[in-house]
């Protein structure tokens, strides 16, 4: 059907609403298209969030209240185990291990006119605008030169953030294809007592721009996504025109609650789980100061925003004794794991009037499908090419059931630290390819013993804590995993083929 016809009868069922009168301020208007911002924080364990885990010794009443205004996700999964796997997931709807995630510090990870969600909805005719952490590469010839291969060379149309984590350096600000200030002083390297090597108040040591300080980033990061959003309020205000709003698509990836752990003197000894449980409450704070902008600008009520996190948190079975908090929710493992703690994340989605509030949804999903899902969403056909691993879940989102049967069915992962190690997961059915966590959780990597199981083989729904290999009892199940599996790898696409009236 032409875009034009599944304008007109989207606009008859209600779907898009007509332009605006010129007397109507278009900041509190509905646009032809909704705002879209996606949260993404950093290392949030999924039972951090109390409206994840009712018993989390955490207080995140912001994240919880966009729980209650929208739907939860119980069956959410990253692209990838690590950061920078699971941001080319979200970003460009492919799975990452198809392409070679390990030359970001000094490349570029998505390739030139690749397809992603910002250069999806610019197409569209919206405002991008990414700030925060971005860990995806760039073509790097020096810090005076400009970075290309980064967020404005990927659809956003502006850009302020960093390279990658707070505990990486060089350290320095960004904006759009430029070094705000070059990583011109050394700091040294730092970390806390109490605490393992990669947890705490714990940097690297490095470069770092004269007036960039590591404890002020994350409010940075809060004010200039406020900014983004009053300043689209106010070029988007009372107009002469009958146009409809020009829409707006925020990212704002924070880069915490990830190392170094600097929760400001406010939230400092608030929390009941150390310095940890201040980081992650100061970060619910700095979110609650995004929605209350959205609100104060009148943007909220046309607004799709998601929350989520890129992986697992860092946070050891002796954390979970010592503090009698679980940030796994239950799960087995941590960051870069292939167990559920490592990948399985809190996902929430509020968009008023649209989405049910205080639902949840068991579908599952993985962050490869937002592109697919915006472009539902848009009325718009993805590329052949683009997103070759994403699936909307827009269904879902507005409980539409006759439209389940396109939505995501399988799932594919490759672990953190063991690149050979893959998962599938189908239905309750989860399939580790080798023995260990495959990341950070001891053993990483196990031999098998002689006689016994060579992988993993999980029944998710009888055993979400996966202490139970059945992979000896159902061999059954292992083979048709294994070559749904096979058959994903060695594709180069596993959402279904495009229509014929899809774009070339």
């Amino acid at each position: 059907m032409p875009t034009s016809c599944r304008r007109v009868l989207a606009i008859l069922c209600g779907i898009v609403t007509l332009p605006v009168s010129a007397d109507t301020p278009r900041a509190n208007s509905t646009p032809a298209q909704p705002n879209i911002v996606v949260v993404l924080v950093d290392d949030m364990g999924y039972g951090d969030p109390g409206c994840f885990q009712p018993q989390s010794k955490i207080e995140t009443p912001h994240i919880d209240a966009l729980a209650r205004a929208g739907m939860r996700f119980t069956d959410a999964h990253a692209p990838g185990p690590l950061c920078h796997m699971s941001r080319y997931g979200l970003m460009t709807g492919r799975y990452p291990f198809r392409t070679d995630v390990s030359v970001w510090p000094t490349e570029p990870l998505i390739e030139r006119h690749q397809m992603t969600i910002a250069s999806l909805a610019k197409d569209q005719g919206y405002r991008t605008a990414m700030v925060g952490k971005w860990h995806l590469g760039f073509r790097e010839h020096g810090y005076d030169q400009p970075l290309p291969g980064g967020p404005v060379d990927c659809g956003f149309d502006h850009f302020f953030g960093i390279r990658a984590s707070t505990d990486i350096p060089p350290y320095f600000y960004i904006r759009d294809d430029h070094a705000v200030e070059e990583p011109t002083e050394r700091i040294a390297a730092n970390r806390s007592e109490n605490w393992s090597p990669i947890q705490g108040a714990f940097w690297r040591a490095g470069g770092i721009a004269p007036n960039l300080q590591l404890d002020n980033v994350l409010e940075r990061f809060t004010d200039e996504a406020i900014k983004v959003i009053e300043q689209h309020a106010a070029q988007n205000g009372p107009s002469d025109d009958e146009q409809p709003a020009q829409p707006l698509m925020l990212y704002l990836a924070y880069p915490a609650p990830h190392t170094p752990w600097l929760p400001a003197e406010r939230f400092a000894g608030k929390s009941k789980v150390g310095m940890y449980g201040d980081f992650v409450m100061m970060v619910d704070a700095e979110i609650g100061r995004v929605t209350q902008s959205l609100r104060t600008a009148g943007m909220e009520e046309e607004t799709l925003l998601i929350f989520t996190s890129d992986n697992g948190p860092v946070w050891y079975e002796d954390d979970t004794r010592r503090y009698q908090h679980d940030s796994a929710g239950g799960l087995r493992g941590m960051k870069a794991d292939a167990w559920e703690a490592g990948h399985r994340m809190p996902l929430i989605v509020r968009w008023p009037g649209r989405v049910p509030a205080d639902s949840h949804s068991e579908q599952l999903v993985c962050f490869t499908d937002f592109l697919a899902t915006f472009a539902d969403v848009l009325d718009v056909t993805l590329p052949k090419n683009a997103g070759p691993d994403s699936f909307s879940f827009l269904p879902a989102l507005l409980g539409n059931s006759s439209q389940t049967a396109t939505m995501r069915k399988q799932w594919v992962m490759q672990a953190g630290s063991v690149r050979s190690m893959m998962t599938i997961r189908e239905g309750n059915w989860k399939l580790i390819t080798e023995l260990g966590s495959g990341g950070f959780s001891k053993p990483k990597r196990q031999q098998p013993s002689e006689g016994g199981p060579t992988a993993q083989l999980y029944d998710l729904k009888a055993d979400p804590a996966e202490r139970t290999n059945l992979f000896a009892e159902r061999p059954d199940i292992v083979i048709r995993l294994q070559a749904a599996l096979n058959e994903i790898v060695h594709n180069h696409h596993s959402r279904p083929t495009p229509r014929p009236d899809s774009i070339d």
